[in-house]
């Protein structure tokens, strides 16, 4: 499937990720891949969201400093409502709290479940450019916006949301990940 040339050029936004993912059948990962491959887990289930949220505060003050005060943290939507709050609701509030940056996770709600990217390896890209998210658009148009998401593998999600806030007005400045996947160790 040919992808739309806006979600392509999101890609060359800055993209910034915390930690590599090594997926579990990459087997010769060493005691600190395994030690962020179970954050990331964590952090996926809820648990570990005020370490992902001290991290991701100090990511955010060394790329924007004060500035950060003027944009919106908003992240990308999870598979189902259920877990966009379990994963993003605390998460964004405790960042937010952090850097003082705008809270957008209030302005988006995740209207309609969909398979996660993992479960829907057949047609992938089909799965991630569905939008699944009602956002409140007079809130973001012009806006300055980070996105976050979890995992970045291909970027599709990331740069789905990110075409769709654009479309709506806002300025998205690009991306920050906790995890990029990764399927070598070097």
């Amino acid at each position: 499937m040919a992808m739309d040339k806006n979600i392509t050029g999101q890609a060359n936004k800055v993209m910034v990720w915390l930690m590599k993912y090594y997926p579990v059948r990459i087997k010769n990962v060493g005691e600190q891949q395994k030690a962020d491959r179970q954050t990331i887990w964590d952090f996926k289930d809820g648990r570990a969201y005020e370490q992902v949220a001290q991290m991701t505060a100090r990511h955010l003050q060394e790329l924007f400093g004060s500035r950060i005060t003027s944009i919106v943290f908003s992240c990308v939507p999870a598979s189902t409502a259920e877990k966009n709050e379990l994963r993003y609701k605390r998460f964004s509030e405790r960042v937010c709290e952090l850097t003082h940056a705008i809270n957008g996770y209030p302005h988006m709600q995740v209207s309609a479940g969909r398979l996660a990217v993992h479960e829907h390896r057949r047609d992938e890209t089909e799965a991630r450019t569905t939008q699944m998210a009602d956002y409140d658009t007079d809130f973001f148009k012009g806006k300055d916006v980070l996105l976050f998401d979890d995992i970045i593998t291909k970027g599709i999600s990331y740069a789905t949301t990110a075409d769709y806030l654009e479309a709506c007005g806002a300025n998205v400045l690009g991306g920050l990940f906790l995890a990029k996947t990764f399927y070598k160790v070097r």
